[in-house]
């Protein structure tokens, strides 16, 4: 009879323990699907968070035909963005509505200037096509210096004498640099939401050189104008 009392006891506490895993699982599962419901709802909330900015802004996309159209600088209503192939997915371009100027530019080239307006939620596509400037002037190779531009972040927009000739990646890394007319030159490199970087450069006819840096994070306000100008036409780099 011990025995058989022994084993029912057994045989008891093991169906307890069964009971009291499976109480502990459903409430496991219980709160696996909370956290499921919660993390749905969260989404849910951000998408609709979303959904309704894009009710409020318009989107504006670009189209290049050519590398010069894709690497040309956008300013929009005079503040500079980035380089033309960038502006989408994380570096989209979203406007509030209503009309807007958009300036695109690049060395060597007349400004391509339109005037845009943002519908609430609506995309539109700009395609832009750079015409060549008649009064450009390439100086002759045997009075020209060499200068490489190595600068983080490499987007950031690059002036020279105060002209805007392009964004730093085009100036950089192991195949990338500008010709310049021998002499003194002034290079200002600015990117909204970073100091501008300012220096001079004095070049010899066929010295090469390099410029290297990275900008230091600050306000947009403390941009120099040139990132924020107005539209105008950018002559020759003397």
């Amino acid at each position: 009879m011990h025995f058989v009392l022994a084993d029912g006891g057994a045989s008891g506490g093991s169906m307890f323990n069964l009971h009291t895993e499976a109480f502990r699982d459903r409430k496991l599962f219980r709160s696996g699907i909370s956290v499921a419901v919660l993390a749905a709802l969260i989404l849910l909330l951000f998408a609709a968070e979303s959904y309704a900015d894009n009710q409020v802004m318009g989107e504006v996309q670009f189209e290049g035909a050519t590398k010069v159209e894709r690497d040309s600088g956008v300013w929009i209503d005079g503040q500079y963005l980035g380089y033309l192939k960038e502006l989408k997915g994380g570096k989209k371009v979203m406007l509030l509505p209503g009309e807007h100027e958009v300036s695109v530019r690049q060395a060597g080239f007349e400004n391509f200037v339109r005037k845009i307006v943002v519908e609430p939620g609506q995309k539109q596509m700009l395609r832009v096509a750079m015409v060549k400037s008649a009064g450009w002037f390439t100086p002759s190779p045997s009075a020209t210096a060499t200068l490489k531009l190595t600068v983080q972040p490499n987007r950031a927009a690059v002036f020279l004498d105060d002209r805007y000739i392009g964004h730093v990646g085009e100036f950089g890394g192991k195949f990338h640099s500008m010709e310049i007319a021998a002499g003194k030159h002034r290079i200002k490199v600015e990117l909204p939401g970073y100091r501008t970087f300012e220096t001079e450069v004095n070049l010899l006819a066929g010295q090469k050189s390099e410029v290297k840096t990275d900008l230091v994070k600050g306000s947009i306000n403390q941009n120099d104008a040139m990132v924020k100008q107005v539209a105008q036409a950018t002559p020759n780099p003397r």
